[in-house]
Order: C-alpha cells, then sequence, then structure tokens
C-alpha cells in the first residue's frame, strides 16, 4: 500500500483534496511509509477520512472526538458515530446497543434535555419511555446524517487506532490536525470548535491564535455531561433529534 492508497478520494468531497494532500506532506514519511505497510489499524484505509465527506462550504462546527472505535464493525472514521448501533429507541426507552454505548447514550440523553422532553435529573429508562418518540428521529445514521446537514465535521484528533501506538499515532498526526484547523478557519472563519473530554488539550494549541468560537466540556462518558448547562444551551437549537430540522442561517 502507497500513501496515495492510504488517502480514499471516493470518500472525500473534492473542496478537501488539497488540503488533505498538504497535510499528509507535512507528516512524518516515515511514519506513514508503516503505516501503509499495515493493516492493523482502524478505521483502515478506505475509511479514515470518511469524516471529509462533507464540502468545505457546508462546515460549521468541528466537533473532536479522540480516536477511533477499537472496534472494527464501529470505527468508520467519524467521531463519535458508533456505525454498530442501529435503532435509537426501544419500548423501555434506549436501545440495548444505545445503552451499552455509553457516549451515545449521555449524548442522547443531553438532547432530550436540550428538546424539553426530559428533565435534568429525570433521564432513565422509564423516564425515556414515557416520550412519544412519533416525531423523533429513529436510527443512528438518521442522527449522524442529522449532524451532517446541520454542518458538524466529525474528526478525531487521531485518525488512526492502533492499541499499542496509541502516544506514537497521537503525535505523527498533529501536524496534520494542525493544517486542517488552518485551512478551515481560513476558509470558515465563522466556526465553532466543540472539543470534549481531554482532546482539548491536544487541539486548544491550534486555536490559541485564532479569533475563534470553541466550546470546551467534558467528555460525554460522564454523566455530567446530560446536565452541562453550556452544552444544553449550545445544543437546543438544533433540534438535532427531530424529523424535520430548520434550516440553518449559517449554512452557505
Amino acid at each position: 500500500m502507497t500513501t496515495q492508497n492510504l488517502l480514499n478520494l471516493n470518500a472525500i468531497d473534492p473542496s478537501w483534496h488539497a488540503c488533505i494532500k498538504a497535510g499528509l506532506k507535512k507528516m512524518d514519511p516515515s511514519y506513514l511509509a508503516d503505516l501503509t505497510q499495515s493493516t492493523e489499524w482502524l478505521p483502515g484505509s478506505e475509511k479514515i477520512f470518511n469524516a471529509f465527506s462533507i464540502p468545505i462550504t457546508q462546515v460549521n462546527y468541528v466537533l473532536f472526538g479522540e480516536s477511533p472505535y477499537p472496534r472494527a464493525i464501529s470505527a468508520n472514521g467519524y467521531a463519535f458515530w458508533d456505525a454498530a448501533v442501529g435503532e435509537l429507541w426501544s419500548p423501555s426507552g434506549l436501545s440495548k446497543p444505545v445503552n451499552r454505548a455509553t457516549s451515545l447514550r449521555n449524548i442522547l440523553k443531553m438532547l432530550l434535555v436540550a428538546e424539553g422532553l426530559l428533565k435534568p435529573g429525570q433521564t432513565s429508562q422509564p423516564d425515556i419511555t414515557k416520550i412519544n418518540k412519533q416525531s423523533l428521529i429513529q436510527t443512528n445514521n438518521e442522527f449522524f446524517s442529522q449532524l451532517l446537514k446541520k454542518g458538524f465535521l466529525l474528526l478525531n484528533a487521531t485518525p488512526v487506532l492502533r492499541p499499542d501506538e496509541v502516544r506514537k499515532d497521537a503525535l505523527a498526526w498533529q501536524p496534520f490536525i494542525k493544517h486542517v484547523i488552518d485551512f478551515l478557519i481560513d476558509h470558515r472563519p465563522h466556526i465553532q470548535f466543540i472539543l470534549l473530554g481531554n482532546v482539548a488539550k491536544t487541539i486548544d494549541k491550534f486555536l490559541i491564535n485564532h479569533p475563534v468560537k470553541s466550546l470546551h466540556a467534558e467528555h460525554p462518558y460522564n454523566i455530567s455531561f446530560i446536565h452541562n448547562s453550556a452544552v444544553i444551551a449550545f445544543f437546543s437549537p438544533l433540534h438535532l433529534l427531530q424529523k424535520k430540522i430548520a434550516i440553518n442561517p449559517q449554512t452557505s
């Protein structure tokens, strides 16, 4: 496999081609050479740049995750998107796959609070069971499609996961991530960054010299995320759980 094979152009909107190629050139070529000689990493060469499927002219927010899911069935190149999860709801509240996916579970509970469908402190399965979900999206694919339609670029700070090379991979991709951030701010100066958990420590240093908005919060793995007032205030106007979403005036 060559570096060109690592770059799956079919998954990338053409508006990103120059940026991605230039970003790769800023990385250590020996690291990329080692990576292209192996298939033992996630999400794999066909999915690594899936997040860049959204045209750059539609990006309004950048939601950073840490790294791909450690399961091939789940990792799809988009931050926080667990590809193994299908239905969101069940007769007993959230579906079993959602209930097992801690971060997704807490994100959905937070959004239900943001919609006014749940009260803070009352987000249990029985509470969710009482909600009329006919007007809500039903699947995980629909939910993440909503995020994309709203202009969310779902990036992982480290696009590659190799269990024995976590620190090495994180450091190797920093020049690429910095280039993407600079490119984005040049082309979409109004964008807002959402930095959750420890990812803020790796991304903040790339934003310090730019006058951009950023939202910092705990990782959704933490139950306190459900009740974070700043997070709720940010997501409430977006109505991400509704089947019909309003047109975002920022989208161009």
